[in-house]
């Protein structure tokens, strides 16, 4: 179990994130299309996406990220107007892998006139979205409940 000697946010997540590495596995698994949902959970709430993407999240490859917005947004095709919650409780911390996966989604949900909006970001996470600006991008609610109310009002 968890040592009960307090540590870092930073080690320990450092070290999550490398035994995470080891065992990656196929695209299919690391982007939960199989029966492994480690990375992403997709859910929908009537007509709106909601995107669940797990803790580790900034782990995953550069190469991925390209291939885990089509995963995404694949269910999307078929709606009208996308709307799309990425539900970050899940993540304390991410970096540009995981936002050009946002962005990516975001330009693909944007011309058909759908939205994309995050809910349950975390300190960390919010701060980075008001450094990049990308607050300004993507309205940013606390609960997914909230999230889903605004899309659908």
């Amino acid at each position: 179990g968890p040592s009960s000697a307090p540590v870092s946010p930073f080690t320990s997540s450092g070290s999550r994130r490398y035994k995470r590495r080891i065992d990656r596995c196929s695209v299919h698994e690391v982007l939960g299309v199989s029966d492994s949902t480690k990375d992403f959970q997709i859910k929908w709430h009537g007509s709106t996406l909601i995107v669940i993407p797990g803790g580790d999240i900034e782990s995953m490859k550069w190469d991925l990220v390209e291939q885990a917005a089509d995963v995404v947004m694949e269910p999307l095709e078929e709606t009208d107007v996308p709307l799309v919650i990425f539900d970050l409780s899940a993540v304390d911390y991410f970096g540009s892998v995981f936002l050009s996966l946002m962005l990516r989604c975001h330009k693909a949900v944007k011309p058909k006139g759908g939205e994309l909006v995050l809910c349950g970001a975390s300190p960390m996470a919010s701060e980075l979205l008001q450094v990049t600006a990308l607050d300004t991008l993507w309205a940013i609610y606390s609960t997914r409940e909230e999230a889903i109310e605004a899309l659908a009002g």
